[in-house]
């Protein structure tokens, strides 16, 4: 039986997945009141059965028994049924059919965790935090994850109409076409006399994606002063390449290290050397859309001191999954939580998320959300694993920065702060912005009127 590693975010994805081979293990033999609970099972699926209103298909009452079960242990467990297990391995592969959403579930609704740059939900105009509530029509409210991809699933050319429901919206229908996804890890530019890349996942692809991206910046300015490299929206993948990519800017040293169960049981991932950049400036873009391998990277180049980190806090997804195929993936797959992941400081970012070392907003009312609302997270699950003893994420707040009232918000704003930090040489010596003073919903409900008569009664 083989085992696969699998560190992106808890999602079914209409995009990337992620996986890697790691040793089996040896667990204990199940108690006699397991036995017991396994009779009761049966008892209970043999009166479905016969006392049902309707006759049942066994193996969706199985399968959906198998996905309760996995997914009562933490929002990233599940089982795979065997066609979720071809999907999942194909997506790693980086070429597959689809929309170019990933998704997950929340109190029985799909929610957008993010859509892939160039693919047709990015075109369409999807969003991270959007709804899914029915796919051609048909509602998808209270599916699994696994169900509601088989609906949006089919083959390339054909028209998906998705109901989406977005914040101060009403719902609306948006059109798209299925298409052979290849997407590109990497995108680079050069933004003046420094180099700009975007890497949207960790696929197989990733690292030599990336390399050739930042080769090809060299060749078109040799002088090229330093680089911004960008992670937001980066829901994760393979914990190889979240390894590679982070291999091209250090010169050796710890990049990662994962714990499980056992206290013993540390396994560490070292950098081999040779920093593709010979020592430039670097800075890391993250925000809440930035998970799993993608805090890897942004937490070891933050640790070992090789990039200052500019943005808001990660989304802090700090568990590795593993994947079971069972019976050789005959009977579809287990995808397990066995371990955390820490950065080579010893930091377990589970449901904290990486801090950055310049808060920046990328939106005046994105600044006005973070001060009145908690932002989608690991931490948002109800049962997501605990953060480290005494480690919280922070709540709302007032962000550092926010655009100032004369800054064009059609551009990137975030990007613009990374280009001052690389002008500057540190953060330390970036010249900072005034404090943006956000609308918070308490002071708004206190100066509406009538309030000053509430308050009096």
């Amino acid at each position: 039986m083989r085992k696969y590693l699998m560190i992106g975010v808890s999602a079914f994805v209409l995009g990337a997945g992620s996986m890697a081979y790691v040793s089996q293990r040896t667990e204990a033999a199940p108690t006699r009141s397991t036995y017991k609970q396994l009779e009761l099972f049966g008892n209970v699926l043999d009166t479905v059965e016969r006392q049902y209103v309707t006759p049942v298909d066994d193996r969706k009452l199985i399968e959906a028994a198998l996905e309760g079960m996995m997914t009562s242990l933490d929002p990233h467990s599940g089982y795979l049924s065997p066609d979720g297990y071809d999907d999942m391995q194909d997506q790693t592969k980086g070429e597959y059919g689809g929309l170019g959403i990933e998704i997950t579930s929340e109190d029985g609704v799909v929610k957008v965790i993010s859509p892939m740059d160039g693919t047709p939900a990015d075109k369409a105009g999807i969003k991270a935090g959007d709804y899914i509530t029915s796919v051609n029509g048909d509602s998808v409210l209270g599916l699994s994850v696994n169900d509601a991809v088989k609906q949006m699933r089919g083959p390339a050319g054909e028209t998906v109409t998705l109901t989406i429901a977005r914040e101060k919206s009403d719902p609306f229908d948006v059109k798209l076409v299925r298409e052979v996804i290849k997407p590109k890890s990497a995108i680079a530019r050069l933004e003046g006399d420094y180099g700009y890349v975007r890497l949207s996942g960790f696929n197989e692809k990733a690292t030599d994606e990336l390399s050739d991206a930042i080769k090809e910046l060299q060749t078109k300015n040799p002088n090229m002063k330093g680089l911004v490299f960008d992670l937001r929206n980066n829901p994760g993948g393979l914990l190889d390449q979240a390894v590679g990519v982070t291999d091209l800017f250090l010169d050796g040293g710890e990049v990662v290290s994962q714990r499980g169960r056992d206290a013993r049981d540390i396994e560490r991932f070292n950098a081999k050397g040779g920093d593709i950049l010979h020592g430039l400036p670097l800075v890391v873009l993250i925000n809440s859309g930035t998970a799993s391998a993608a805090e890897i990277v942004s937490g070891a180049l933050q640790d070992r001191g090789r990039a200052q980190v500019v943005g808001l806090t990660s989304f802090g997804k700090g568990s590795v999954q593993t994947v079971v195929p069972l019976r050789g993936g005959l009977d579809g797959a287990l995808k397990l939580t066995t371990a955390r992941y820490y950065t080579p400081s010893g930091r377990s970012i589970q449901k904290t998320g990486i801090t950055p070392d310049l808060e920046v907003a990328e939106t005046r009312q994105e600044a006005q959300d973070i001060a009145n609302k908690a932002w989608f997270s690991e931490a948002s699950f109800k049962n997501a694993l605990n953060a480290e003893e005494g480690k919280a994420r922070v709540g709302k707040h007032e962000p550092a920065e926010a655009p100032p009232a004369a800054f064009d918000e059609k551009k990137d704003f975030q990007l613009s702060r990374a280009l001052d930090v690389l002008k500057y040489g540190s953060v330390a010596a970036t010249p900072k912005l005034p404090k943006p003073v956000a609308k918070v919903a308490e002071m708004i409900a206190k100066t509406a009127p009538g309030a000053a008569k509430a308050a009096a009664k």
